[in-house]
């Protein structure tokens, strides 16, 4: 199956092209990362991963997308690309998985050979962290405490129990943690064993604060003024 991964989330995007089964070896055949300025534009990075994996957008099978949580505007540019290319080839065509990015993050430590006690810490704004726990080893990785918004001191108990924070942001509050972006080549690698696809309309960004919204307050009403009387 030929896989073309976009993650978003974070301040590194990047772009992969992979292939293989869900049984067999995946081979990244491309990848694209870009960090920080965000100056290449989406489609570019695509068309550059396909260049280097020596395939046409035609080939590609499946798109998996870094669903979050993070950058709420990169995620919603990788959902609308994604958008776009089933809406061009048809649903038959191309499948389409969302993928968690703090699972992908989970992976991406697994893969760089970190084990034990692992804490994902994503930014979620308002002195709040998506915090998502997993137990990693050489062969297995395991959640063990759901993605959930937390505070700081939460996320400093998580820390203190012996857990390492890894995270896109991670060291701006925890100076022992490690640096980490969730990169879409691992995404492609989750995307393979997965079978939960759906259209892609459907693929929201995930985002574990409840939406509020207030009511305006009623317009005002300006008083006309009136010419003075003589």
């Amino acid at each position: 199956m030929k896989i073309l991964a976009l993650e978003f989330s974070s301040a590194q995007r990047s772009v992969a092209v992979a292939s293989g089964s869900a049984a067999g070896a995946l081979v990244a055949e491309g990848e694209v990362l870009e960090t920080g300025g965000r100056a290449a534009p989406a489609l570019g990075m695509v068309e550059e991963a396909l260049c280097q994996a020596q395939l046409e957008r035609e080939q590609i099978e499946c798109l998996a997308v870094g669903l979050g949580p993070g950058s709420y505007t990169g995620i919603r540019a990788a959902i609308a690309l994604a958008q776009g290319w089933q809406l061009a080839l048809g649903v038959n065509r191309v499948k389409v998985v969302g993928v968690s990015s703090a699972e992908c993050l989970a992976a991406q430590a697994q893969a760089e050979g970190l084990t034990g006690r692992v804490g994902v810490v994503i930014d979620a704004q308002r002195q709040e962290f998506h915090l998502g726990v997993f137990e990693l080893s050489e062969s297995s990785r395991r959640e063990t405490e759901p993605l959930r918004l937390a505070t700081l001191a939460q996320a400093r108990a998580c820390e203190a129990a012996g857990a390492l924070l890894i995270g896109p942001e991670v060291t701006k509050w925890f100076p022992a943690g490690r640096v980490m972006f969730p990169r879409a080549a691992t995404l492609a690698q989750l995307a393979r064993a997965r079978t939960d696809f759906v259209p892609a309309e459907k693929l929201e960004p995930i985002y574990l604060r409840e939406t509020r919204f207030v009511k305006a307050p009623p317009p005002r009403v300006l008083g006309v003024s009136r010419p003075p009387a003589r």
